[in-house]
C-alpha cells in the first residue's frame, strides 16, 4: 500500500515538473497581472476619451428595450440593455489582443522565422560540405583501387572521380 502512495506522489511530482504545467502556471500569473494593466488603461485613458463625448463611465450607457426604464420604489421598470458594459469589455479585449499580438506574438514569429532561415542556411552549407567530402572520399577510394590493381589513379572508366565505380563493382 505504501508503494502505491509513493507511486502516486512520484506521478504527481512528475506531472507538476513537466514543462508545460509550469509554463501554464506562469502564463496564468502573468495574465492576471496583465489584466490589471489593461483595466488601468481602459479606466485611465479610454474612459476619459469616451467621456469627452459623454460620460466617463461606460456602464452608464444603456437603452431601454421595453417601456420606460426607470426605478420606482427600488424596483427597475422596463427592460434595460446595458450596451456600455459590452462596449467597455470589447475595448478591453481589443486592447489586450493588440498588446499581446504586437508585443509578444509578432516579435516571436519574426524571431522564429529568422531562426528557421538561419537553420536552413546552415543545413544548406552542411549538405554542400558533406557532398564535397563524399566526392573527395570517392576519389581517394578510386585512387586506392587503381593502386592495388597496379595502374595509376584516374585511368580507366571505373575510376572516374565521383563515378562511384571501381571498388567492388558498385
Amino acid at each position: 500500500m505504501s508503494e502505491k502512495k509513493v507511486g502516486l506522489v512520484e506521478g504527481f511530482k512528475a506531472f507538476l515538473m513537466r514543462g508545460n504545467v509550469i509554463d501554464l502556471a506562469v502564463a496564468v500569473v502573468i495574465g492576471a497581472a496583465f489584466t490589471q494593466v489593461v483595466n488601468s488603461v481602459v479606466k485611465g485613458v479610454i474612459n476619459p476619451l469616451v467621456g469627452a463625448f459623454g460620460t466617463q463611465n461606460l456602464d452608464a450607457y444603456s437603452s431601454c428595450l421595453k417601456g420606460p426604464c426607470r426605478t420606482v420604489n427600488g424596483t427597475e421598470e422596463g427592460i434595460r440593455i446595458m450596451w456600455g458594459s459590452v462596449l467597455g469589455a470589447t475595448l478591453s479585449f481589443l486592447i489586450t489582443a493588440a498588446v499581446v499580438y504586437f508585443l509578444m506574438v509578432l516579435p516571436m514569429a519574426r524571431y522564429l522565422a529568422r531562426k528557421a532561415a538561419r537553420d536552413a542556411a546552415k543545413e544548406g552549407t552542411k549538405e554542400v560540405v558533406e557532398l564535397s567530402e563524399l566526392e573527395v572520399l570517392k576519389e581517394i577510394r578510386d585512387a586506392l583501387v587503381a593502386q592495388s590493381r597496379g595502374g595509376s589513379a584516374g585511368t580507366g572508366p571505373d575510376s572516374a572521380p565521383g563515378s562511384g565505380k571501381g571498388f567492388g563493382g558498385s
